[in-house]
C-alpha cells in the first residue's frame, strides 16, 4: 500500500461525481479507489449513488437494501453501509418493469413509463438522503448510472446530469478505452449535453488502458484542444482485482484452477434474472476451483458441484432452466453423485412448488418446481432483509457471516432437516433459528443465506462436502481489501490528484 506523503495534496470538503460514457466505464470503480485514498488521508468521505439499477445488492446496517457496488465503497470508505449511499435501487423483474426501492425498502412494482412519472418523488428521496450525508461527511463522491448522454432519459434526470445541476457538483467524466473509441465516447457525450451541463465536466479519465502512455498522448493533446478540458488520469488495465460487480456478469465466464493438482469444477447456470452473483466471487477467486457461467444455448461443462443461484424473477427463471435442459442435466448429475446447492431462488426452485398469488415477480400462478425437496415457496409482498452469523450443520459446524434478501416463505418436512442454525433475531430457547435444508442423501444443500462463500472455514467446509481433498484456506475478504489498496496505489500515480481533489465542491463556473 502507498503512504502518501508530505507532499500529496488535502482533501478538501464538498463533492464530486463521476460519470461515464457508457454502463461499465468503471464509475463504480473509480468511486471505490477514490473512497479509499481519501479515508486512508484521514478524510470523512463517503460514496454516494442517486438510482441504481442492479440485481446484485447488500444488506445495510440500519436494516435496508442498496445497490451491491456501494456497500463495496462503504468498505473502501471505511464506513457500514446505509440506506442513504443508494436511496433509489431498482431491480428488474422483466425487460420493461422493475422493483422499486427507496430508502432500501421495496415500494412497488412499475414499468418504465411508470417509473418515469414517478422521478419527482424518487428525486425527492434522492434529495433528502444527499442532505444528510452532507451533515456527517466532508468528502461526498457520487457515481452516476449509466450515460448522461442517453437523450430520452434526460427529462425529469436523477442520475447524472439531473442530480449534477441540482446539488451544482463538478463531474468527472470517465470512458473505457479497452472498448475502443475512446475519443468519439468522450467527444460524442460532451456534445449530447447542455451548455451548463458541459461547463459543470472539470475533465476526463481515460480507464483501462493497455500498452505505451507515450502512444497515446496525441489523442490526449487533440481531445484537450478539441474540448478546452483537462485530461487528470490514463489508468492502467487492472487485472485480477476481486471487487464486486455492480451487476453485470464478469466478461469472461469461466475462471479456472488449471494449474491445481486437486480442483474442484463448480457450475452456475447464468439465469436471465439472476440476482447476487457476488455470492461466487470468492469461488471464481479460489486457486482450487474451476468455475464456469453456463450460458444459454451452450451445453454446461462437466461438474462436481452445481450451484442454482438467485433470481429476481425465479417462476421465470425457473421455466428457463426447464427451456435449456437443466432438469435432465440436474438429474444425471445428481445421478452420478454430483453435489447441487441452491441459494435463495435456487433454493425455491429445488421444492415442490412456487406460487405467487399477488403477482409480486410476475404474472399470479403457479409453477411446479424441481421437486427434489419436500417443501413449497409461496412469494409474500413483504420483503426479508437482514445479516445473519450462524453455522452450518455440515461436520465442525464452521461459522457463516451472510445475509437473506428474498420475498417468499417456505414451509415443508424437509426444513427438518436443515442446512444451517442462525442466530436468531428473538431468542427461542436456545438462540439459534434453522435454515433451509439438506436432503437425506447428502447431495444437496439449500438455504436463503447469500455469502456463504465468503467466510473462509464455511468456503472450505462446502468445498470438502462437494468432494474437493484438501482444501486450502481461503480469505476472499482479505483479498478484496487488498484489491482496494492495489486501487488506490494505482490511481494515487496514474490520476493528477491534486487537479482532482481541486475540483471536488468546486461550482460549474470555477475554473478546475
Amino acid at each position: 500500500m502507498t503512504v502518501p506523503n508530505d507532499f500529496a495534496p488535502a482533501v478538501p470538503g464538498g463533492t464530486l461525481m463521476i460519470q461515464g460514457t457508457t454502463s461499465d466505464a468503471g464509475k463504480s470503480t473509480l468511486v471505490a479507489g477514490l473512497c479509499r485514498l481519501v479515508s486512508r488521508r484521514g478524510g470523512r468521505v463517503a460514496p454516494f449513488k442517486p438510482q441504481n439499477m442492479a440485481l446484485n445488492s447488500a444488506v445495510t446496517i440500519d436494516g435496508g437494501e442498496i445497490g451491491r457496488a456501494q456497500a463495496l465503497q462503504a468498505i473502501a470508505a471505511g464506513i457500514p453501509a446505509h440506506t442513504d449511499l443508494n436511496p433509489v435501487l431498482l431491480k428488474p423483474t422483466s425487460d420493461r418493469g422493475a422493483q422499486v426501492i427507496v430508502h432500501g425498502k421495496a415500494r412497488m412494482n412499475l414499468d418504465a413509463r411508470a417509473y418515469h412519472d414517478y422521478k419527482p418523488l424518487a428525486f425527492k428521496a434522492v434529495l433528502e438522503s444527499y442532505a444528510r450525508l452532507q451533515k456527517q461527511y466532508d468528502t461526498i463522491l457520487v457515481e452516476g448510472a449509466g450515460s448522461p448522454a442517453e437523450i430520452n432519459l434526460r427529462a425529469n434526470d436523477i442520475a447524472n446530469m439531473g442530480f449534477a445541476e441540482a446539488v451544482d457538483c463538478p463531474v468527472l467524466l470517465v470512458a473505457d478505452i479497452d472498448r475502443g473509441g475512446v475519443f468519439a465516447h468522450l467527444l460524442g457525450t460532451l456534445e449530447c449535453l447542455s451548455e451548463s451541463e458541459r461547463a459543470r465536466v472539470c475533465g476526463f479519465v481515460i480507464n483501462r488502458f493497455r500498452g505505451d502512455p507515450g502512444l497515446l498522448k496525441p489523442g490526449l493533446d487533440w481531445l484537450e484542444a478539441r474540448t478546452g478540458k483537462p485530461v487528470l488520469g490514463v489508468v492502467p488495465y487492472l487485472h485480477g482485482l476481486a471487487l464486486d460487480a455492480e451487476d453485470m456478469l464478469p466478461r469472461l465466464a469461466h475462471s479456472g484452477a488449471a494449474d491445481a493438482v486437486q480442483s474442484l469444477r463448480v457450475v452456475v447456470p447464468a439465469l436471465p434474472h439472476i440476482s447476487n452473483h457476488t455470492d461466487f466471487d470468492a469461488l471464481r477467486a479460489h486457486p482450487q476451483v474451476d468455475f464456469s457461467y453456463a450460458l444459454a444455448g451452450i451445453p454446461p461443462p462437466p461438474a462436481d458441484l452445481v450451484i442454482l443461484p438467485g433470481s429476481k424473477n425465479v417462476r421465470g427463471d425457473l421455466a428457463w432452466l426447464r427451456d435449456n435442459g437443466w432438469e435432465e442435466v440436474l438429474r444425471r448429475h445428481l445421478r452420478y453423485g454430483g453435489r447441487v446447492i441452491g441459494i435463495c431462488g435456487g433454493m425455491q426452485m429445488l421444492g415442490q412448488s412456487l406460487s405467487d398469488p399477488h403477482g409480486v415477480e410476475g404474472q399470479p400462478g403457479t409453477t411446479k418446481g424441481l421437486g427434489w425437496l419436500d417443501y413449497e415457496t409461496v412469494i409474500t409482498r413483504e420483503k426479508i432483509l437482514r445479516n445473519v452469523t450462524g453455522a452450518l450443520t455440515l461436520n465442525g459446524s464452521p461459522d457463516v457471516c451472510g445475509y437473506e434478501i428474498h420475498m417468499g416463505e417456505t414451509h415443508g418436512p424437509a426444513l427438518a432437516a436443515p442446512a444451517l442454525y442462525l442466530v436468531a433475531d428473538q431468542s427461542d430457547g436456545n438462540g439459534t433459528r434453522p435454515d433451509g435444508a439438506m436432503s437425506a442423501d447428502g447431495q444437496i444443500l439449500a438455504t436463503y443465506v447469500h455469502g456463504l462463500f465468503d467466510t473462509s472455514a464455511s468456503c472450505s467446509a462446502l468445498l470438502a462436502w462437494a468432494g474437493l481433498a484438501g482444501s486450502q484456506a481461503f480469505d476472499y475478504p482479505a483479498l478484496r481489501d487488498a484489491s482496494l489498496d492495489r486501487l488506490a496505489d494505482t490511481l494515487e500515480e496514474h490520476l493528477d490528484l491534486a487537479r482532482v481533489f481541486a475540483a471536488i465542491g468546486k461550482r460549474a463556473d470555477a475554473s478546475p
